[in-house]
Parts: structure tokens; C-alpha cells; sequence
């Protein structure tokens, strides 16, 4: 079957950057769900420079369960997520691009940043037509996202070298469907290009 014509979306009027579940859970190597996601980190803080530079809203999720009754089948598909306990040290974002004050972490329960959270709200208040989805993993809670973003009608850019998957033909695979159908997979050196020449457009120096 022949692909699909396909166009970059691109920049809009006003980005945020979404940082999906880069808790220590995620990338610490000795954790149950751990592997390491030392470039990725590294890809988000370049990242996270610009975008506070530009005084540009971020938002980051994790996951933590205080319930046994929350993502019931989620959690016996997955045992390991048992790990991500509220409150703990496990579910609290990687100190090397720690939030800061004004950058909400919204918890969630499912893959999807967007599902059972107000981050679609958020988003829509703030002004934001284009989300920057960053994070862990690539086939799981960065594409439900990517695709849940589309579905809120924003413009998606995954910058490649900012999402990480433990299986590298998962981790590509997904990259390329997003890329065909749900938004544009940037280099990080091109999306970094793309947010100077939109703070260009807008004034920044």
C-alpha cells in the first residue's frame, strides 16, 4: 500500500513543551522500569534552556498509583508499574531537569498525558496550538500522547533525540508513524531551529 502525502505542521502561533514521565523510575537502570536515558535527559535540558528562555509554558506528567483500583488492567498487563508508588522517590522527575516554580507536574494514571488529567485544558488556557512531546517511552505514553495532542487539534513535533524506548525497532517504528499520520519528527538541532526562528518571528532576540 502506497503511503499517504503528508505535510510538516510546523510551528503555530505558541508552543509549550510536554515532558512525558522522565521520573527516576524511568531512568535509573537498576529500576524495574529503568533503562538508560542519559541522551534523552541531555535532548530534554537543551530543550527546556530555550523554552524558558522564551518564557514558554512546560508541562510535565508522571505516573504514581495510591490505588488499587486506578488503570486496573493497565497495571496487570504491566506488573512493574506497581513500582511507581505516590509519594515515593521513584515517581518524582529525573533531578537533572527538575521542574521549576511555574512548570506544573501533572500525575496520571494511563499512557496518554492527556487522559484523566487537565493537561488538554491547560494547554487550551494557556493559548497553545503546538505541543513539543519529549519523554519515555516512544511506543507507549509519548505516542498515546502525540496522538491524543493531534486529537485536542494541536500541532505535534516529537523532536527525535528527546524520546526514548528500551527496544530501539519499537522506539523507530513508532517515530515513523508519527511522522506519517500524527506530527513532524524533528532532529533536535532542527526543532531548536524551529522554536529561534519562531521567537524570531515574535520578537525575541
Amino acid at each position: 500500500m502506497a503511503e499517504l502525502e503528508r505535510n510538516l505542521v510546523g510551528v503555530g502561533r505558541y508552543p509549550a513543551l510536554v515532558v512525558i514521565d522522565v521520573n527516576n523510575a524511568f531512568t535509573d537502570p537498576a529500576s524495574p522500569l529503568g533503562a538508560n536515558a542519559d541522551h534523552v535527559v541531555e535532548a530534554i535540558a537543551t530543550l527546556l534552556a530555550e523554552f524558558r528562555r522564551f518564557g514558554l509554558p512546560v508541562f510535565y506528567t508522571t505516573v504514581a498509583y495510591d490505588n488499587p483500583a486506578q488503570a486496573r488492567v493497565f497495571r496487570a498487563k504491566l506488573p512493574a508499574l506497581e513500582y511507581l508508588r505516590a509519594g515515593s522517590e521513584a515517581v518524582e522527575i529525573d533531578p537533572r531537569i527538575a521542574p521549576v516554580e511555574g512548570e506544573p507536574v501533572l500525575v496520571k494514571h494511563w499512557p496518554s498525558g492527556f487522559f484523566g488529567t487537565d493537561l488538554g485544558q491547560r494547554l487550551s488556557d494557556a493559548g497553545v496550538d503546538t505541543a513539543f512531546v519529549t519523554g519515555l517511552t516512544t511506543s507507549g505514553c509519548v505516542r498515546a500522547t502525540a496522538v491524543d495532542a493531534l486529537s485536542h487539534d494541536l500541532r505535534v513535533i516529537v523532536p527525535r533525540e528527546a524520546v526514548g524506548d528500551r527496544d530501539a525497532l519499537a522506539h523507530d517504528a513508532n517515530l515513523h508513524d508519527i511522522e506519517c499520520k500524527y506530527g513532524d519528527v524533528p532532529t533536535l538541532e532542527m526543532a531548536v531551529a524551529l522554536l529561534a526562528r519562531w521567537a524570531e518571528a515574535h520578537g525575541f532576540k
